[in-house]
């Protein structure tokens, strides 16, 4: 029997889609859970190798379901990612007019992508939010509610039909997805990477934020996502999930962590893994002072200062 990767379905999600872009997908078994949190949980439980979720969108940023659970419980790490472009249909049952939508379901990370096409087009319909995109196509084909957005493709695996196509409020919108696994040795740099993290400050000081973006700053690392997210101990208390330009096998950034690990309550590291959106010979060379050369060398001397040899 096949390995198993675990999606946020029902069958016809954006996140089937990416998942399928993978070539590996095509030696698994694809199991569709009707929620991030059962699909990770999968992955804990043993149950999947993998599972495969939305982390980011380009118009609302962080997905915080996937980013709280990446946060909360057993430790997982993220060893792919996928950049897919996202254009919504509106799908009914057939024979369903505009003028007969009353309630519309998506995704909570879609009503953002389409609520100024909402208000122009059906400023009185009611929003319904669902699990997912595709979930919320089989709860129209069940009658619960008139219209759905979803992906086009959708529509003939719930039986409906798109009414309108290519509903976007930004243009070039993308989703970001991860495949995300149990801990184990990230793989090999390639030259165009992105390590993700967690951070707890120590305690609420004023230049505390400063201080922990400082250990990057000076090793001349790139920040791409820096989101906050509730610790759940009160008002005012926080974490920092952090993606950044650079494998943990880079000098700078291993050193950076070990930066961080000094002055932060935790550190949860998420994984080091390839960069959907550039390929090796893309990346500019670190800023002078930060390579892994000028890293080493610079261990020499100290080595060298420390047997009086300098």
């Amino acid at each position: 029997m096949p390995a198993s990767y675990a999606y946020l379905g029902p069958e016809g999600t954006f996140t089937e889609v990416a998942l399928r872009t993978l070539p590996e997908a095509a030696t698994r078994e694809l199991i569709p859970y009707v929620s991030v949190q059962s699909a990770l949980d999968a992955v804990r439980a043993g149950e999947a190798e993998a599972a495969f979720v939305p982390i980011e969108n380009s118009v609302e940023g962080g997905i915080t379901t996937t980013l709280d659970e990446l946060v909360a419980g057993a430790p997982l790490m993220i060893y792919r990612e996928v950049l897919l472009s996202i254009t919504f249909a509106l799908l009914v049952r057939p024979g369903t007019k505009l003028s007969d939508i009353k309630t519309v379901s998506a995704h909570p990370a879609a009503q953002p992508q389409v609520r100024n096409w909402l208000k122009k087009h059906l400023p009185d319909a009611h929003w319904e939010s669902a699990a997912s995109n595709a979930d919320a196509a089989r709860l129209v084909q069940e009658g619960q509610y008139d219209a759905a957005f979803a992906g086009e493709f959708a529509a003939a695996r719930y039986g409906l039909e798109a009414l309108e196509t290519g509903i976007h409020d930004a243009e070039n919108a993308q989703t970001r997805f991860v495949l995300v696994g149990r801990p184990a040795r990230p793989a090999a740099p390639t030259g165009a990477d992105k390590t993700s993290i967690v951070l707890w400050q120590r305690d609420d000081h004023p230049g505390g934020l400063r201080d922990l973006l400082g250990e990057f700053a000076t090793r001349g690392i790139n920040l791409m996502l820096l989101q906050s997210r509730p610790t759940g101990a009160g008002i005012g208390n926080y974490c920092f999930c952090i993606d950044a330009e650079g494998h943990i096998s880079d000098r700078r950034m291993a050193d950076a962590l070990m930066g961080l690990k000094r002055i932060c309550l935790q550190v949860r590291y998420l994984g080091s893994y390839p960069r959907a959106d550039m390929r090796p010979g893309d990346v500019q060379p670190p800023r002078l002072g930060t390579s892994d050369e000028e890293f080493a060398g610079a261990a020499d001397w100290v080595a060298r200062c420390q047997d009086g040899r300098f």
